[in-house]
């Protein structure tokens, strides 16, 4: 009787432990930006790969890397850092190298894509998500005679009605190729002339700087000129009202940011992990993303064939467009300015 109560037992714990290693095989954990998966992509992928997935999500660059850096991987198995952040997590060895014979659908890349992707130019440590730019939306029922510039936020007649980002490197970045800089100067004469058009010219006439309520302020008339992302703005606007918005990328260009899937180099299942990176790259399903989020295929040449949707925006106007890129230490130079452009009256 002992024994059969042994091999019972026994047999009991083999199976849970089988049980729980299955699940870990199974189960895939992904952190990525907060309203930047689309929910029916991954039901269909868990269906198709016999999986389950899950998600959590991070609002900056800052807030995924303390998390990822602190606990050198924070049990995932991948991230979606911006390109500057890909650039210090592959510094400091927290990314795994990618077996590409596992994503054929890297093939269908957009060579602006290639050309822009220069911290990983072989895709040997990240895959492009997404590439894109903050752009400005303007209110044209309210708004006329404006130029496609920077310069807009410069128009005094509109002083109180417009908004910037509350994002450092983004408004000096704006600022810089609106004078015809690198938007990764390092140069403290250029960041002095940057400081002086933001401090002179763009924020006397702003409301405030606003990263996190500016698409909501715009679509309830707040704002009528207001800078930030194409996916929050018409998030927040009612369809039948799209007509009246009109969002553009400054013709000079302005920063352009690449959202990567990285797999973290401690995945526990870094196969599945490189199966998902190449689902979502076919492009029937790259397409769902497109358009649930109105974007324009920047990175696949294919999605289009098969989008149902417009984009609010056009590849062309990222062409001008600059990477950020992780300057290292020269930020102290950005964070020194910054404080004084949104704390001095």
């Amino acid at each position: 009787m002992v024994h059969k109560k042994l091999g019972l037992a026994l047999l009991i714990l083999i199976v849970f432990l089988f049980t729980g290693c299955l699940h870990k095989q199974n189960s895939l954990y992904i952190y990525n930006w907060s309203y930047y998966t689309p929910e029916g992509l991954i039901e269909d992928f868990e269906k198709e790969f016999n999986c389950k997935v899950y998600i959590d999500y991070f609002s900056s660059n800052e807030e995924m890397y303390s998390k990822i850096s602190a606990s050198k991987g924070g049990g995932y198995d991948i991230v979606f850092p911006s390109a500057d952040f890909t650039q210090i997590l592959m510094k400091q060895n927290l990314l795994a190298k990618i077996n590409k014979d596992n994503i054929p659908n890297l093939e269908y890349l957009t060579p602006l894509v290639k050309e822009k992707a220069t911290y990983d130019s072989t895709f040997d440590y990240s895959v492009p998500y997404y590439m894109g730019a903050t752009g400005i939306a303007v209110n044209k029922t309210k708004v006329s005679n404006y130029p496609h510039s920077w310069s807009v936020f410069s128009n005094t007649k509109y002083k109180n009605k417009m908004c910037m980002l509350d994002d450092m490197r983004e408004i000096m970045g704006a600022a810089l190729t609106y004078l015809g800089y690198s938007v990764n100067s390092t140069n403290e004469d250029e960041l002095k002339q940057a400081y002086e058009l933001i401090i002179n010219d763009w924020k006397p006439n702003l409301t405030k700087f606003d990263a996190e309520g500016f698409a909501k302020s715009f679509s309830t008339g707040e704002y009528l000129i207001a800078h930030g992302y194409a996916e929050s703005f018409f998030e927040e606007i009612p369809e039948a009202r799209w007509g009246e918005i009109d969002f553009f990328i400054p013709e000079e260009g302005g920063p352009l940011y690449i959202d990567s899937m990285c797999i973290l180099h401690n995945s526990k299942n870094k196969e599945l992990a490189e199966q998902f990176i190449n689902y979502i790259l076919e492009p029937e399903h790259y397409a769902q993303f497109l358009d649930r989020f109105g974007f324009p295929s920047s990175t696949n040449t294919q999605a289009d064939l098969y989008r149902t949707t417009e984009p609010h925006y056009t590849t062309q106007m990222l062409e001008n467009c600059e990477l950020k890129d992780d300057i290292g230490e020269d930020l102290t130079k950005y964070f020194a300015l910054w404080e004084d452009i949104r704390y001095e009256d």
